[in-house]
């Protein structure tokens, strides 16, 4: 018996000490990309043009109009401007606003670290200049992101309780909420990189959205997934305990391969709940195909040597196929 264990015991250790050996060479190869990352110069601009407008007098208007005249539509005459500078609704918007982002150096914090991210991973992007407004609460425009503009309509950001949302249902206005504006500008981000598939399939579907959130882990590795999807935690923790019983669903109903477009509003589109029609559908989040899409990006991402610009590119069929996708149990 001790021959055997002198035999064994090397062995045994080696195979302990190789693992611990791809871990540590992982996190040292992390950690250099966190330093490269941290390193990259940002020159991030930001201009509160919401502060400016809301402490100007008629006479600033011409001014505003010359530094910021694609705010400034040219259809519309400066009486039109001066009237919004006294309009109650106006001033309340700009009341509100300040009250949440007096002081915007936490945000800007997290933008620019964003953007260090979207260079390191996409050197050709260009930073663009960030302009804070408030949009009379357009919250499906609350993020407008161009070559060289980053528009923020921070008055959708001012928390899903707020008296501005009470007419907005409730699962859009849980996303009014400043936590989410980073991830949503990583969103816009995204969404213009990454081309809608002409595949009319549901997998199809389900990879482009979980390509955007794996993006999304990279550019945001600190901030936690429901915020990154706009879950909260419970939402989070209630898809990963049932995402075997969610998977069996699409599996056995064969809907991976439907183009039934009433899908995208059943487990894609925005929406309080995930309509399997079951009685589960009540506790469930809205959005479920996006989430187990990113759970299939992950697992092919994991088991496949493709850097973040080619997954962009590979069809879904093969994504899904090469993953060997399992769900949590």
């Amino acid at each position: 018996m001790k021959r055997l264990l002198k035999y064994f015991e090397p062995r045994l250790l080696a195979g302990y000490i190789f693992p611990v050996f791809l871990i540590f060479f992982g996190c040292r190869e992390e950690d250099k990309i966190k330093e490269r990352i941290s390193n990259i110069p940002i020159d991030l601009k930001v201009y509160r043009f919401d502060r400016e407008f809301a402490e100007a007098n008629p006479e600033d208007i011409p001014e505003l109009k010359s530094r910021y005249p694609y705010l400034f539509p040219s259809q519309f005459p400066d009486s039109v401007w001066t009237a919004k500078l006294i309009d109650t609704v106006q001033l309340e918007l700009s009341a509100e606003v300040h009250k949440v982002f007096d002081d915007f150096s936490e945000e800007s914090t997290a933008l620019e670290s964003l953007f260090q991210h979207i260079v390191f991973y996409f050197p050709r992007i260009k930073v663009p200049s960030i302009i804070t407004v408030t949009s009379d609460v357009r919250y499906n425009d609350r993020v407008i992101l161009t070559d060289s503009l980053l528009i923020l309509g921070l008055d959708n950001y001012l928390g899903k309780d707020h008296h501005f949302y009470r007419g907005i249902q409730n699962y859009i206005a849980a996303g009014l909420d400043k936590q989410y504006m980073v991830s949503d500008v990583a969103s816009a981000f995204v969404k213009k990189i990454l081309q809608y598939p002409k595949n009319r399939t549901f997998l199809s579907r389900m990879v482009y959205y979980g390509k955007e959130l794996y993006v999304k882990d990279k550019l945001l590795p600190k901030i936690s997934d429901a915020k990154k999807i706009g879950f909260t935690d419970e939402d989070i923790a209630w898809s990963q305990a049932n995402e075997e019983q969610i998977w069996r669903y699409f599996v056995e109903r064969e809907l991976l391969y439907s183009t039934d477009a009433i899908l995208d509003r059943r487990f894609l589109d925005p929406a309080p709940f995930s309509k399997f029609q079951l009685e589960l559908d009540s506790e469930s989040p809205g959005r479920l195909g996006r989430y187990i899409g990113w759970q299939i990006v992950r697992a092919f991402m994991e088991k496949n040597e493709v850097t973040l610009q080619q997954l962009l590119s590979l069809p879904a069929d093969e994504i899904f196929k090469k993953s060997y996708y399992k769900p949590r149990r």
